[in-house]
């Protein structure tokens, strides 16, 4: 598949570090074929110009997402694509923003329905995760792109920011809203990810099951490692959920 016959507003939320710019080769796909496509960058990250020192709940660090969704026009849909802790902010906008999201879509990303609200869900979330504020150069190739090209590692290096950790481990915790079983999800398993592990996912996915769950052949990001497969499957996802 690759073309839709409807016009579709995705949505995509990037992970901790990371800004909208590493949706750069999926939002260059969807867009080539007449999609609209949004990649707001969260508080502290991307180009975002406050510093993540300063965000202490995940309220601030989700803001800009929160703003996007509260501005659509009356009866308007998105696709809402989450990568890793990207899953935190897609689960969130459920809660609050139900009536605005077609299907919430979870990359190799944390999928708890009320976030982080024990030291259990906390350790499911964020086992293997850098301790510190962001993730080490050293470990870049090793743990997150060890199957994306050289050019995307070296790109990551060079805009990788510091994330506030307290707000995203300690900040995200969601009591459960209206949209929580109104929203259809899909989870999409990233088969070699180092960050999360299949039995991660696979816990995450028995606690809080999705409506449909893929797999892909990627390391932790397949934005980077296998764009043309993610892509086919968000088309797949939007035909499947066109009615809703």
């Amino acid at each position: 598949m690759t073309n839709l016959p409807f016009s579709v507003h995705f949505v995509l939320v990037h992970g901790a570090s990371h800004g909208g710019w590493c949706w750069y080769k999926i939002r260059c796909l969807l867009e080539s074929i007449g999609q609209k496509v949004s990649c707001p960058d969260l508080s502290s990250s991307g180009v975002h110009p406050v510093d993540a020192n300063t965000i202490s709940t995940f309220k601030e660090y989700n803001k800009p997402l929160d703003d996007l969704l509260a501005s659509l026009p009356e009866g308007e849909k998105v696709i809402l694509v989450g990568h890793s802790a990207g899953g935190l902010s897609v689960t969130n906008a459920i809660q609050n923003f139900p009536e605005k999201i077609q299907v919430g879509v979870f990359v190799g990303a944390v999928m708890l329905q009320n976030g982080f609200q024990t030291e259990q869900d906390r350790n499911l979330g964020s086992n293997n995760s850098p301790s510190s504020a962001t993730f080490k150069k050293e470990v870049h190739r090793e743990i997150l792109y060890q199957m994306s090209p050289l050019e995307d590692c070296t790109l990551a290096k060079m805009l990788l920011r510091p994330c506030p950790i307290k707000a995203l481990i300690h900040g995200a915790m969601f009591p459960e809203g209206e949209g929580s079983d109104k929203v259809p999800r899909v989870y999409i398993k990233t088969l070699h990810d180092k960050v999360y592990s299949r039995e991660q996912q696979d816990v995450m996915i028995k606690r809080w099951p999705p409506s449909n769950v893929y797999e892909i052949d990627s390391d932790h990001c397949p934005m980077f490692s296998n764009p043309s497969h993610l892509f086919g499957l968000l088309l797949k996802v939007a035909t499947n959920f066109e009615s809703h």
